[in-house]
């Protein structure tokens, strides 16, 4: 008769993806590494754990569960401790008279269900469920990773924080109890310290040593503590189930969103996970909201800047660009810009990729690459809809640029940002892209290149005295009797000297004579030498420099955020 092994062996046999001579070698492999002959399969990529779950299910006629729905009763780490139930890759159900019911990985071990039967004398009932989850509900459900992470949070306070859900309203995230209130109490903490220093990201690395947490502060990636190695995998699930994404997916790149309610308001957080040697990376995104509504200038906008694009916006059709690098406060000035401009009697919709604040009173869509569903398309729908002001993510293709150039000649504001180094830049970028001179020259109203510089901390700022030799190349542009200041590092900035950032911009208004200019084919040096001229255009340099003088950012700062080349 046909044993239950040779029946699944017999039906992997026949998948089309299996080498029979590879699958021979494979299951003696398995044997020898003592490994189970289903993990083997999953390590070698033969089949997915999923479809593997599915073929068992129909060739053994035994239930699977979702173990994430499962809730588990403490009380059988008694019955079945964790030793055996990491060596056969079980997680104990329940236990009901004199049967215990067990989640397995690997039914084919014929071993687990007599040594089962021998440890707890009881009947053993089997359903199966994927290795990578039973492995996560292993981490949360025996007490050596709590315990762990006790140690870790032994001498930190309870943090009361309440996740936001859209579907099922609010839900507390520390309702739970027993051993998950340890991880709960990391991850809470992690994300309150992350908001109490002004952390814009939040970075878990897992490494064979634990999982390394950084904040980065100021646009720095500052190291805070580590996470024990054995508990790395039940902070990561945790964060998964606060952003509702899938928790038993480990191989392929994840992204999700939640809200957390503060008591100084809500925040949402962009989550991204990516797979590595180890585990996932955890890369969470912090958007306040709050940060939209201070004004240009408490982002550090000049008065020239601020008063130029405020009354660029308040124009009724066109197109105003934000440029720079990623990371340099782009997607942030375009939000204050429209968070000013959100009326009732205005439709404002934005695309983007993928939305960063969820704001009220705006109508805003996220594409989606996977389907189809990109810029441009958007983009074509949006203007169906009767929009007064546009927000384009990114202007990253020629369709796209077509399509909000023609927008913002037919009557609607459009509001993009582009990726070029200064504001001149972004006028011979578009028609690199082959848009025509003279539609870039009609729709364009302004373009602002933008950068983020470091303030210096105002509790340990101090002046001090720069070398001759570093102010060789900006003596020129500078005072002889200007006063040069640094912090020299406290509690409250971390010891890093910097406390907060600022806006630094470059802006050019696009006038009759950079039209003409755009027309005849001129460089970008050229625009940018007029606008200096005659518009009193600041470089980046100079405004980077300007705030230098007036004490409020270091010449150390000039230097790294902008180039004396730019002069």
């Amino acid at each position: 008769m046909e044993s239950t092994r040779d029946k699944i062996l017999k039906a992997l046999r026949k998948l089309p993806s299996i080498n029979p001579s590879d699958f021979d070698a494979l299951v003696y492999a398995s044997m020898d590494k003592n490994m189970g002959l289903t993990r083997a399969i999953i390590k070698q990529g033969i089949i997915s754990e999923q479809d593997l779950l599915i073929l068992l299910v129909k060739e053994l006629r035994i239930p699977s569960i979702d173990l994430n729905k499962y809730r588990l009763d403490p009380n059988l780490r008694d019955i079945v401790p964790e030793k055996f139930a990491r060596q056969y890759g079980i997680v104990p159900l329940s236990s009901f008279a004199e049967t215990l019911t067990v989640a397995v990985s690997d039914p084919l071990n014929v071993y687990i269900l007599d040594d089962l039967r021998s440890l707890t004398g009881k009947t053993i009932e089997m359903v199966l469920a994927s290795y990578s989850q039973i492995l996560n509900i292993q981490n949360q459900y025996y007490a050596s990773v709590a315990q762990t992470i006790a140690q870790v949070t032994e001498n930190m306070p309870d943090v009361e924080l309440s996740i936001i859900d859209e579907q099922f309203q609010q839900m507390n995230i520390d309702s739970d109890s027993g051993d998950h209130a340890p991880i709960i109490r990391m991850v809470n903490l992690i994300i309150k310290e992350a908001i109490r220093q002004r952390a814009s990201d939040i970075h878990m690395e897992p490494s064979a040593e634990g999982m390394r947490v950084r904040y980065r502060i100021d646009g720095i990636l500052q190291d805070i503590l580590t996470v024990p190695v054995e508990s790395q995998n039940s902070v990561i699930v945790r964060i998964k189930i606060m952003a509702r994404v899938d928790i038993t997916s480990f191989q392929m790149p994840q992204d999700g969103r939640f809200k957390m309610r503060m008591p100084t308001g809500e925040i949402d957080f962009r989550l991204s996970l990516l797979p590595t040697t180890f585990a996932q990376k955890v890369v969470m995104r912090i958007l306040d909201k709050s940060n939209l509504s201070v004004g240009l200038n408490k982002l550090g906008f000049s008065k020239r800047s601020m008063t130029i694009l405020e009354e660029t916006v308040h124009k009724p059709f066109g197109m105003v660009l934000v440029t720079g690098p990623t990371g340099s406060g782009k997607s942030t000035t375009l939000y204050s810009i429209i968070n000013k401009l959100n009326t009732s009697e205005r439709n404002i919709i934005t695309i983007e990729d993928p939305v960063e604040y969820l704001i009220d009173g705006l109508t805003q869509i996220e594409v989606k690459q996977d389907i189809g569903f990109n810029f441009a398309m958007g983009l074509k729908s949006v203007l169906r809809q009767s929009p007064d002001i546009v927000m384009v993510g990114e202007i990253r293709d020629n369709e796209t640029a077509d399509i909000a150039i023609k927008a913002s000649l037919t009557g609607q504001l459009v509001l993009s940002t582009l990726h070029t180094n200064d504001a001149a830049g972004a006028l011979t970028r578009l028609v690199d892209m082959g848009l025509e001179p003279f539609l870039v020259a009609s729709s364009l109203l302004l373009v602002c290149a933008q950068r983020l510089c470091r303030r210096i901390c105002p509790y340990c700022k101090a002046p001090v005295i720069v070398p001759e030799k570093a102010l060789e190349k900006i003596k020129y542009k500078i005072k002889p009797d200007t006063i040069f200041y640094e912090g020299k590092g406290c509690n409250r900035c971390r010891n890093t000297g910097y406390l907060g950032r600022m806006g630094i911009t470059e802006i050019l208004v696009i006038d009759d004579h950079v039209r003409e200019l755009l027309l005849r084919g001129a460089s970008s040096a050229e625009i940018a030498r007029y606008a200096q001229e005659k518009q009193g255009m600041k470089l980046l340099f100079d405004d980077c420099l300007d705030k230098m003088c007036q004490g409020e950012t270091t010449l150390t700062e000039v230097y790294r955020i902008s180039s004396s080349d730019d002069e």
